[in-house]
């Protein structure tokens, strides 16, 4: 089961005690994947589509509950997935329809014709609660949810642009920054933020998904710090190995053309200690020299010691 599965699965067992959040979800549950169907005479009925069992029942449980209509339920094989069904439920009857309907604010009235409203009816989320109630029946009717092992990625799917703007604005009321995109003949509400995504886990009631998103998070936060740290170690191990090759080259050639006999007593205990160990630090040189010296000093001495090695090279015409 993906993890989209899962949270919708958790959604659709948490039921509101309120009639104004059922509603609320109703709404959301139409508007995303139900279709509001309305002939010249005016006969209304309502058809909703969904692939998840899990999302059919809620719905026929919510509008059994809310308004005690009993809806018809339909279930066919998806031609395009065989393993997959569709469950299609309806409100034939005018009379329920229009009951719905009317309460979700998904109908009006203009010029004696009743039409589909084209965006969120506000007084169904006016309170804080029903619009949580909505974003949750907004997912279960056509969001997903990546899985958080590869990327963080929420969505909301629609075809209409204007449901989807205010849906857009509802989430964004919870200091989220969700955003849309068009694909195809689609509208896409969508976050990428991870922690963005637990937090409209956590409005929806998602708990223990947002238990598992969190988990995922922690251990891919502990992976790609461990990630840095060994990056960093490798990128300074070769650094300091590139500086010692330098500085060893630089000795091997004061050692060759003057000795290193010659040079002040600090920097010749400074070459003679740097070509022994090739592999220490500065740290670790200065720690052996008597008196001891600091990274910072033994870093002084060699950068002399180099000065020294490139005014041989010059005065040997760059043979060397």
């Amino acid at each position: 089961m993906s993890f989209s599965s899962q949270v919708k699965n958790e959604l659709a067992r948490h039921l509101d005690n309120t009639r104004h959040c059922k509603i609320a979800e109703i709404a959301a549950l139409i508007n995303m994947c139900g279709e509001v169907l309305i002939n010249k005479e005016n006969k209304i009925s309502i058809k909703f589509q969904t692939e998840n069992a899990a999302v059919a029942r809620k719905y026929f449980t919510l509008i059994k509950k809310t308004f005690n209509i009993n809806t018809e339920v339909l279930i066919r094989k998806n031609t395009k997935f065989k393993k997959n069904k569709i469950y299609v439920l309806f409100i034939n009857k005018t009379k329920d329809a229009k009951k719905v309907l009317q309460a979700t604010g998904l109908i009006l009235e203009k010029n004696g014709q009743i039409i589909k409203r084209q965006g969120i009816y506000p007084l169904i989320v006016q309170s804080t609660c029903c619009k949580r109630a909505y974003i949750r029946g907004a997912f279960l009717g056509a969001g997903s949810l990546s899985d958080p092992e590869k990327t963080y990625h929420l969505e909301f799917v629609n075809q209409n642009i204007n449901h989807s703007e205010d849906l857009k604005q509802l989430i964004n009321l919870f200091e989220m920054d969700a955003k849309i995109v068009k694909r195809k003949k689609y509208y896409v509400v969508y976050l990428k933020e991870g922690s963005q995504i637990v937090d409209l886990l956590n409005i929806m009631g998602a708990h223990i998904a947002l238990m598992d998103l969190e988990n995922v998070r922690i251990i891919k936060e502990m992976r790609n710090n461990v990630n840095r740290i060994v990056n960093c170690e490798t990128a300074n191990l070769k650094k300091t190995v590139s500086a010692a090759i330098k500085q060893i080259e630089d000795i091997k050639v004061i050692d060759k053309y003057m000795g290193l006999s010659s040079l002040p007593k600090a920097l010749e205990d400074v070459a003679r200690f740097r070509v022994q160990y090739a592999e220490a630090s500065l740290k670790e040189l200065g720690a052996m020299l008597d008196p001891p010296v600091g990274k910072s000093g033994v870093n002084h001495r060699l950068r002399k010691i180099s000065r020294i090695a490139d005014q041989l090279r010059e005065q040997k015409g760059g043979s060397i």
